[in-house]
């Protein structure tokens, strides 16, 4: 929706659950020589400031991020991410939160390529100011990305990771994403799909997992974080999910190691929990 301002929720627990995975999936396919493109579909702003504006109005990043901040005691998945984070605040303090773009921006190599949505009108205005220096390793495009990606599969290298993640502040956004990924993987079948959903009282929410599922019969992870119970009326995030179609063979088990601390570091009553589902070839 055009009212969404992704800075109100930067670094809360949901980004740590998604960029932590994203860091993953874009580690691994930095393993291969071969180039990759990184495809956004709801980018944002790239940047976010934590000790002003939005993201200072609403504190959430207190309960995310800032829980991991200057631990020594991080599982592996959780230490790369952190140390993602932490090369955007140089000097130690939490003072920025990178998005999805910038965490992919500093895990690209010279021979990928990244393709950038947002529809906000505010937002696209400062992603293009945040990546004015990137030249043609990024193209940037005012829209809705659940739209604008069917031009763009296959990608010309034949390898890439696409992240799919709206606010799902309009619930139709539910019925687009599915629709999208149905479409996207008949294109092009063999790419990484990260789908990002929250948990929230909504039906839509609570069957999302298992219609992602239908999709494809084998080859996809489903990992949730939820850190309470749900609200008494109704209203509010209570945890996420990600969910990836053609994830590494590695991220499963790296995934299970690493949930149990998550939990136990930002779980917020006796309701939070994780899990991890993976259907292999």
């Amino acid at each position: 929706m055009l009212s969404y301002r992704h800075a109100f929720h930067a670094g809360n627990h949901a980004d740590v659950l998604k960029h932590a995975v994203l860091v993953q999936l874009l580690r691994y396919l930095g393993q291969k020589d071969k180039a990759y493109w990184y495809i956004d579909t709801h980018a944002g702003a790239g940047v976010y400031a934590l000790k002003e504006g939005y993201a200072a109005k609403s504190g959430e990043f207190t309960s995310g991020i800032e829980k991991l901040w200057k631990r020594d005691d991080l599982p592996p998945v959780l230490a790369d991410y952190v140390e993602e984070v932490s090369a955007l605040n140089p000097d130690g303090q939490l003072r920025y939160y990178p998005g999805s773009p910038y965490l992919a921006w500093r895990l690209m190599r010279a021979q990928d390529r990244m393709r950038l949505f947002e529809l906000h009108s505010t937002e696209i205005e400062v992603l293009r100011h945040n990546f004015r220096d990137a030249g043609r390793r990024a193209m940037l495009f005012a829209g809705d990305g659940i739209d604008g990606i069917k031009p763009l599969l296959p990608p010309a290298p034949r390898r890439a990771l696409v992240l799919i993640d709206p606010s799902y502040e309009d619930k139709r956004d539910y019925a687009r994403t599915l629709a999208c990924i149905e479409d996207s993987l008949k294109r092009f079948s063999t790419g990484t799909y990260a789908i990002w959903y929250p948990q929230v009282a909504r039906p839509e929410s609570q069957r999302f997992a298992d219609q992602l599922k239908r999709l494809q019969e084998k080859n996809w992870l489903h990992v949730t974080l939820t850190v309470c119970s749900p609200p008494a009326d109704g209203f509010g995030l209570f945890g996420s999910g990600m969910f990836i179609l053609n994830p590494p063979y590695t991220l499963p088990q790296a995934m299970k190691d690493s949930m149990p601390w998550l939990v136990k570091t930002l779980g917020q009553d006796k309701a939070a929990q994780f899990k991890v589902e993976f259907r292999g070839d």
